[in-house]
């Protein structure tokens, strides 16, 4: 069924904190919805619909819909990691099409930096997955298992430190127009290539921030957005991917996004090169380079070349991305990246992004979230959205 405009996005809100050590996840869930209710300018009991990840406390919407005082017919708490909120998106819009809501609220929130929360710590599989008490007497952590495609990736390609720094770069300059960025500073590639390394080939300054905080979006029936504020950020395309071991043919050279862009792109009718706005997740500076790829917006192997020279930097660049600064330089929120993904691009589709980073009439814009670690197991979901009247 596609869903190409039988639903649009109308409300958005991103946590201004960057860490809340006096909230409760809960609370936070709470207050990104209240957000996202009066940028659409509905209530709670307009909302029909809810969708919540693993970041929920309690037993997710059986819990959070209660807490948040909501009536709802249709829930949804799909998991797959980061990318779940843009797979909630389309989730949304399906439900909507298919008449099992008319507005849905997602929400995510978290609080990894009160808690101590770093890239660093090992991560045992052994209860989560199958496969993983083969993994864990290894110590994969977050980092390494980024590190280990990055260098797989240097490896294959001739892959630089100093074009993954330009991504950082690029980054940077755009969060030094965001009041609330965790790093405002504005750095340079050596700045990159000079910080500490965390997992070789990865620096300090590859990896993208942790913070507490949360967002939340509302999607709703087409009929109903466009009595709500203007203009209106239509949905044309989704696609959803799971890439794992692949029972031992692994390959660390592409990502899932090369399954899930090509579904978004050919139901919303577009090309990788009509694209003027990109959020790209950025757990890691290889996680960009890699979706860029994958997404199509340059063959495998070049993304190097592609992202360098400041390419990515609004105004100036071939393709600009995360002008919120993201998750190197904003915030990382739960330490699931993809909602603020989807915030920033329906801002830059509304017009609504800081000035000194709005893309100039844009009309198509791309959300892209990944879950979980390109290194093992993960999750893609990709969104194309359009500006309508």
């Amino acid at each position: 069924m596609s869903i190409k405009r039988k639903a649009a996005l109308v409300g958005i809100y991103e946590h201004p904190t960057r860490k809340a050590e006096d909230k409760s996840v809960a609370q936070l869930h709470a207050e990104v919805a209240k957000g996202a209710l009066e940028d659409a300018g509905l209530t709670k009991k307009d909302i029909d619909g809810y969708f919540c990840a693993g970041d929920a406390p309690g037993l997710g919407p059986l819990s959070m819909v209660d807490y948040l005082g909501l009536k709802v017919r249709h829930v949804d708490s799909t998991d797959t990691g980061g990318s779940s909120y843009l797979v909630h998106v389309s989730h949304a819009a399906q439900a909507i099409a298919a008449g099992k809501c008319d507005i849905a609220l997602v929400t995510l929130a978290g609080r990894p930096r009160s808690e101590g929360s770093s890239g660093t710590q090992p991560r045992n599989y052994g209860a989560a997955t199958p496969d993983g008490p083969f993994e864990y007497p290894y110590g994969g952590a977050t980092a390494n298992m980024y590190a280990m495609v990055a260098m797989r990736h240097m490896h294959e390609y001739g892959t630089t430190a100093e074009q993954l720094a330009w991504i950082k770069v690029a980054a940077s300059h755009h969060a030094q127009h965001n009041p609330h960025a965790m790093l405002r500073e504005v750095v340079t590639v050596q700045d990159v290539l000079d910080s500490p390394v965390i997992a070789d080939p990865l620096h300090r300054l590859d990896c993208c921030v942790v913070s507490d905080g949360g967002g939340a979006v509302i999607v709703a029936r087409p009929e109903i957005a466009k009595s709500l504020r203007p203009p209106l950020v239509n949905i044309l395309g989704t696609g959803e991917a799971v890439k794992g071991q692949l029972g031992g043919k692994v390959d660390l050279t592409y990502s899932a996004a090369a399954w899930s862009g090509p579904v978004a792109f050919a139901e919303a009718g577009v090309k990788p090169s009509d694209i003027q706005y990109a959020s790209i997740y950025d757990s890691f500076t290889i996680t960009v380079l890699m979706q860029i790829e994958d997404l199509g917006f340059c063959k495998k192997g070049e993304g190097g070349r592609f992202v360098s020279d400041g390419n990515l930097i609004s105004g100036t660049g071939r393709l600009p991305f995360n002008t919120d600064g993201g998750g190197l330089c904003n915030n990382h929120p739960a330490n699931r990246g993809g909602m603020t993904k989807v915030i920033e691009a329906v801002r830059q589709l509304r017009g609504e992004a800081h000035p000194k980073v709005q893309v100039k009439n844009c009309r198509l814009a791309l959300a892209q979230g990944t879950g979980g670690q390109l290194g093992s197991r993960h999750g893609s979901a990709t969104l194309i959205m359009e500006r309508g009247e």
